[in-house]
């Protein structure tokens, strides 16, 4: 099993690098491989249909589509902007959704996220939830925050707090579980998805089953 971890902000020194970082140790203790990237890594200028319609997707954006490809599931470590999705972050998935087959549609997706503030950039991993879910992906429900970024993380890049530790371990270890279930046991390929420009060797209507 592979995951693709990413961290969702092209900062240096960004808390959510540090995050993803972490989370990609759990998964790694917890069997799969792992496949670790930052935003930075894909640099695209922002979504215009004129440019798409001309030129086609930028580069950066095929190379994301087949690191989400290549894996079972995929983890964003995300920040808040102004209490919801950062901009450059937004703009990747919309230009990744542009592709055929479009790679989120049933993706195993767990969403974490660290900011200073006290509400550890929760607010922006619920308006991330919508554009994930409108376009199939299978977004874990439980997602996990870490406030108080700035000082939460030791030397060694582990988390301070303990039972913080333990919970985000938990989480990861649960998703994995999901993962695998999904991935081995057929009678869970049968779900409700919800996008509205897929094709499907199936029938599509506005809420298909495949």
């Amino acid at each position: 099993m592979r995951v693709f971890v990413l961290a969702g902000s092209s900062r240096s020194g960004s808390v959510n690098r540090q995050l993803a970082s972490y989370v990609a140790g759990l998964v790694t203790q917890a069997g799969p491989a792992v496949d670790l990237a930052h935003l930075a890594d894909f640099p695209m200028p922002a979504y215009d249909g004129d440019a798409e319609a001309g030129q086609g997707p930028p580069p950066a954006a095929a190379a994301l589509r087949d690191r989400i490809e290549a894996a079972q599931a995929l983890v964003i470590a995300s920040p808040e902007y102004n209490a919801s999705v950062p901009g450059v972050l937004k703009n990747a998935v919309d230009w990744v959704s542009r592709f055929r087959p479009q790679p989120f549609k049933d993706k195993q997706t767990l969403l974490v996220s660290a900011s200073p503030s006290m509400v550890g950039g929760n607010r922006g991993l619920w308006a991330l939830r919508v554009p994930l879910e409108h376009l199939g992906a299978r977004v874990y429900p439980d997602m996990f925050s870490l406030a108080g970024a700035h000082h939460a993380f030791t030397e060694q890049g582990g988390l301070a707090d303990a039972g913080l530790a333990q919970r985000l371990t938990e989480t990861v270890d649960a998703f994995l579980d999901l993962v695998e279930a999904d991935t081995r046991y057929l009678c869970l390929q049968r779900r409700w998805y919800e996008f509205l420009g897929d094709r499907t060797d199936a029938p599509v209507t506005s809420r298909a089953q495949d």
